[in-house]
């Protein structure tokens, strides 16, 4: 009785625990492109109509990037449209956007985008407790042979599990 009463109540405070975030955009192409080397958790400063767009839904990470600029980082190419009930005080789709981060998790990104030549890359857009973050990944590019074997390795998978499901 006493077990079946704890995990209940487990189940219950897990459930709640996942509610707090949730995805919004990802972005799938730089994961084809690119190998991913680490990741970041950023916030984003947006304005009220650019919030209430994303929880509509309407946001694009393809083709998005981030540069560090005067000690910055800043998000380029993310397209959020103009809220459809904003009136004039619509925002402009592909403005650059400000990322939150600490400055010690700045340094560490300057230091190996710039000995590396790595690249910043928006991966997932998602809502954190009411507030918009993004997933940055520290990423290095793909040649065409790592596509193709990336490409090969997913299809051997697929027929491997298909085969399993049989």
């Amino acid at each position: 009785m006493l077990v079946e009463l704890r995990n209940f109540l487990w189940g219950i405070i897990m459930a709640s625990s996942n509610k707090g975030s949730s995805r919004i955009a990802s972005n799938r192409k730089a994961l084809h492109d690119y190998f991913v080397v680490e990741k970041f958790e950023a916030g984003v400063v947006l304005r009220g109509s650019e919030v209430k767009s994303i929880r509509d839904g309407h946001v694009s990470l393809v083709g998005s990037y981030a540069r560090i600029e005067n000690d910055e980082i800043i998000l380029h190419g993310v397209d959020i449209p103009p809220y459809s009930h904003g009136g004039h005080y619509n925002h402009v789709a592909d403005r650059p956007r400000k990322l939150l981060l600490h400055r010690r998790e700045i340094r560490k990104i300057r230091a190996d985008v710039e000995r590396l030549g790595q690249t910043l890359i928006p991966l997932s857009m998602y809502f954190k407790r009411g507030n918009v973050k993004i997933d940055l990944g520290l990423c290095k590019g793909k040649q065409m042979h790592d596509k193709r074997e990336s490409m090969r390795r997913k299809t051997a998978d697929r027929d491997a599990a298909r085969a399993m499901g049989r």
